[in-house]
């Protein structure tokens, strides 16, 4: 299925946010948005993908 991931065109098999996460190696704490609307961790893996849905994956950091 064609997505866009952060920005960039990508095929992908994964069919939930949550295989998404793992079949593109995201691990640990990350904030994710699907078509510009927040998803929360605990309604990843019942987040269906669909082609052309725009993923954001953003990983915190430290600092100031």
């Amino acid at each position: 299925m064609k997505i866009v991931l952060n920005g960039e065109p990508r095929d992908v098999r994964a069919a939930t946010l949550s295989e998404l996460l793992e079949e593109c190696g995201f691990s640990g704490r990350v904030a994710t948005a699907v078509n510009e609307e927040f998803v929360p961790s605990s309604l990843r893996i019942a987040r269906k993908l669909a082609v052309g849905d725009r993923v954001e994956v953003v990983s915190p950091m430290q600092g100031g």
